[in-house]
């Protein structure tokens, strides 16, 4: 759900944030006008796929072997993803073509002489899209908006949390406001995937944004990479969102620990999964007295999956009869991995339904571990809503109104009917935000790169107002 992987959660078939393109809408192959001058292939390429609900600047780099083949790469700049493979590189000067097995996708091309740039179409999962290569850089993304003006009002210092019973250890950053102390202070939870502490999604550095907002305004913030990513030790491909549960709770308990810090107004923020997380860990931590969750689900990660690949599908262009022909392949998945026993089991039941559907067998065998991961049968099942209800401490959750990862149509009344009986939740609807708190034009996931604001001021305010007034803050 940050992903990436983002951020955020992780799909069947591809990952919402990790593939390439949204789908659209089909195009036929299209036909090519020009001499048939061969052209070398070598060398660095740029284009632009439109996806319908926004634009993703690729870069392809193609390499002569020493068997005198073609190999190469493809970074998807937008999403901060480089380096990702090629493979079935091939070229006869006129026509180019090539594989992203990683993400299922296909390139076919021809070479137009005029306009010197190979014309074609880049498929993936079935949809086709125009994408013509020309050599050169890929026009750059909007430049970031600065989120860290000098001086800084806060101290920071690298930290180690133990997590109790397991070989964990999480490096983490505590920033500390300016002052004596003692201070309210909040552990950050990042959202699904490989999340260090800043949880950069498409160069976004959410979390160091975060941190460094509630600092300004008087309350510190523990941050730190997930267990098995960054400088923390741990597993990160057998964990599920529980064991992430014990490591928020770990990050907790430290924190109340601390000098300067006031171990009576400390309270748990966590984003997309970490809005699952948060509650799991508030519901039996008396060291937690408020929660938030942005983008928190309401949901089971089944319902999550469903209505998130429609979303994303129509805000992308594509037709409500592709939406729901994806929606019915995705439901066989689904259901094949929920219903098997074991996680072998569901490897190979996924991989039986993606095999069927046409999916190449590397590509199904890479997807099948995907979705038959611990991780993700277990975000299947989980219903977050009895943990929400056992909360009796003050939680705020809000959700962007563009959000379509989270999407709030789906998850608002969720969370409202969970936490009707605490008299002091605020259940918050964003005007005009995604699942990053950016201000977006559809809200889809590859739109987030090409977005020149980390995280919107009107998310920011209302996460440090409404904190300051649980916890005593400024």
């Amino acid at each position: 759900m940050t992903t990436h992987d983002v951020s955020d959660t992780p799909r069947p078939r591809r990952k919402a944030l990790g593939r390439l393109a949204a789908a659209g809408a089909a195009l036929a192959v299209i036909a090519i006008a020009g001499s048939a001058v061969a052209e070398d292939p070598t060398g660095d390429w740029q284009g632009v796929l439109k996806t319908g609900g926004g634009s993703l600047r690729l870069a392809v780099h193609i390499n002569k072997t020493a068997s005198g083949g073609y190999d190469g790469a493809l970074d998807s700049l937008d999403q901060n993803a480089k380096g990702i493979p090629l493979a079935a590189v091939t070229s006869d000067g006129a026509r180019l073509s090539f594989t992203v097995p990683s993400v299922g996708a296909r390139y076919d091309g021809a070479w137009s002489a005029g306009d010197h740039r190979w014309v074609g179409e880049f498929n993936q999962g079935g949809t086709g899209l125009a994408l013509t290569l020309a050599r050169g850089e890929a026009p750059p993304a909007p430049a970031p908006v600065a989120y860290r003006a000098a001086p800084w009002p806060y101290a920071e210092r690298e930290v180690a949390v133990a997590v109790k019973g397991v070989d964990v250890r999480l490096a983490g950053v505590l920033t500390t406001p300016d002052g004596p102390g003692p201070f309210p202070a909040v552990v950050l939870i990042a959202g699904s995937g490989r999340n260090a502490r800043d949880e950069n999604v498409f160069g976004h550095p959410i979390f160091a944004v975060i941190a460094d907002h509630l600092a300004r305004h008087g309350i510190a913030v523990l941050r730190y990479d997930k267990r098995g990513v960054g400088a923390s030790t741990g597993d990160y491909s057998v964990a599920t969102s529980a064991d992430f549960a014990a490591d928020a709770d770990a990050a907790a308990t430290f924190l109340a620990a601390q000098p300067k810090i006031d171990p009576r107004r400390i309270g748990l923020v966590g984003h997309s999964e970490g809005g699952i997380v948060a509650p799991m860990v508030a519901r039996s931590d008396p060291n937690v007295k408020f929660v938030v969750l942005l983008a928190g689900p309401g949901v089971t990660g089944d319902a999550i999956i469903m209505a998130q690949q429609r979303a994303i599908l129509l805000a992308s262009g594509g037709s409500p009869a592709m939406a729901d022909t994806a929606g019915a392949q995705e439901r066989r998945i689904l259901d094949a991995v929920e219903k098997a026993p074991d996680h072998a089991a569901a490897v190979a039941a996924a991989r039986a339904e993606l095999t069927s559907m046409g999916l190449p067998g590397d590509q199904a065998d890479l997807q099948a571990r995907q979705v038959g991961s611990d991780w993700f049968r277990f975000f299947l099942a989980y219903d977050p809503a009895p943990a929400l209800r056992a909360l009796h401490v003050p939680v705020l959750a809000m959700i962007g109104s563009k959000d379509l990862q989270v999407p709030a149509e789906q998850n608002l009344p969720a969370l409202r009917a969970a936490l009707a009986a605490n008299p002091d939740a605020t259940v918050v609807e964003l005007p005009g935000l995604n699942h990053l708190f950016q201000t977006a034009t559809t809200g889809s996931p590859s739109e987030y790169g090409q977005i020149a604001e980390h995280v919107s001021p009107l998310a920011l305010d209302r996460l440090s107002d409404w904190i300051a007034r649980h916890s005593g803050g400024k």
